[in-house]
């Protein structure tokens, strides 16, 4: 099972209060961070704000903005009471990761709008990791995390980035502060929390690289499942993802999302796309849902949300789905959707079609049909 973030939290943050309490009877306000226009001291205090300010969006569930307090040092707080603030800090947000329920969300400006509990818990941490490496380098401190809690970091929120052999480089190279062999310098950079879309009686809950390595290893990639786990499409669904993560190539949005079923806040099944679109805006859809969900209508309302959402973007202009000719359930599934049966024969590689599967195929000005696609386990 995922772990929800709060010990890696705690763990980020213990690591950043030893290493700093090395120069606590330094003057923080009269030496540069590392890499920053903010003092060691402003940029701790930032740290400690962020946390705090991620556990309250979090607890309170903010949806359109950060909840409107501003946190302040008493006067003449020195540094050994700055880490103890973050200390406390990283305690709530720690706290509020382990309480809050699995579908919680709270507001963060990108990419989507929203976090979940692992997605604050990932910024806590990112925010302590970098932070640290940037007082630290400031005022002549070593300074290198667990191996573990970059890792986390990255497979959380950074599923765009290539992950290396060693993390903590990697993350350092991914936000501007460090190079790797064989990778262009980033200048601009951010991290990305999963996309969530509504899909009446169900949210389309993106899967994160971390995710997706739990699900393809048996476990529940942090959602809880109805009927006890997902159906083996959807682990599969998970490996896909887990390769493109690896590779270099994944784009989250083009992913995999779980069903989640608002009522309970079950997962009752997988669903999203093969890879990016073409070069002619063509993408590939595929799902499936657990046994105990099937027959309910979940499938063809989640896929109509997410052919919406998909042909509402400027780089898609059709969607495509394969369905076994013997798979009447499926056929009506995309058919609900908006689906219609294509007359070609032809993949989107202009390769013959296995006599069993048919093509199905919604285009973004309507249904229409002839226009190919690639293959789907739909």
């Amino acid at each position: 099972m995922s772990d929800d973030g709060g010990d890696l939290v705690d763990e980020a943050v213990a690591g950043c209060v030893t290493t700093l309490r090395g120069a606590v009877d330094r003057d923080w306000t009269g030496v540069r961070a590392l890499g920053l226009d903010w003092s060691c001291h402003e940029t701790a205090l930032h740290v400690a704000d962020d946390l705090i300010a991620y556990a309250a969006n979090l607890a309170a569930r903010a949806r359109d903005g950060y909840v409107p307090f501003e946190m302040r040092l008493d006067d003449g707080t020195g540094n050994e009471g700055l880490l103890q603030v973050i200390e406390a800090a990283g305690a709530l947000l720690a706290a509020a990761v382990r309480t809050a329920p699995r579908g919680a969300r709270g507001f963060h400006p990108y990419p989507f709008g929203s976090a979940d509990r692992r997605g604050f818990a990932a910024m806590g941490v990112a925010e302590v990791l970098l932070h640290t490496h940037d007082i630290a380098g400031g005022l002549g401190l070593r300074y290198r995390p667990e191996p573990e809690l970059a890792r986390s970091v990255l497979a959380r929120i950074f599923p765009h980035v290539r992950p290396d052999t060693d993390p903590w480089p990697t993350l350092l190279w991914a936000t501007g502060r460090g190079e790797l062999p064989g990778r262009a310098p980033v200048t601009a950079w951010r991290w990305s929390n999963d996309l969530v879309l509504p899909a009446g009686r169900l949210v389309l809950q993106g899967v994160t690289p971390a995710d997706a390595a739990d699900l393809a290893l048996g476990g529940d990639g942090g959602f809880a499942w109805l009927g006890g786990g997902p159906f083996q499409g959807t682990r599969d669904a998970a490996g896909m993802v887990l390769k493109a993560y690896r590779e270099g190539v994944h784009r989250p949005e083009f992913g995999l999302f779980a069903l989640v079923r608002r009522a309970d806040g079950l997962a009752v099944g997988g669903m999203g796309f093969h890879g990016v679109p073409d070069g002619e805006g063509r993408a590939e859809v595929g799902y499936d849902l657990v046994e105990d969900a099937r027959g309910n209508g979940y499938a063809a309302e989640a896929l109509d949300a997410l052919a919406r959402w998909a042909l509402a973007r400027d780089d898609v202009r059709s969607l495509c789905a394969l369905v076994e000719e013997e798979n009447a359930a499926s056929q009506r599934v995309v058919a609900r959707a908006g689906f219609v049966r294509a007359g070609g024969r032809l993949d989107g590689a202009g390769q013959e079609l296995e006599p069993a599967l048919r093509l199905y195929v919604r285009s973004a000005s309507g249904p229409s049909a002839g226009a190919p696609g690639g293959p789907s386990d739909a």
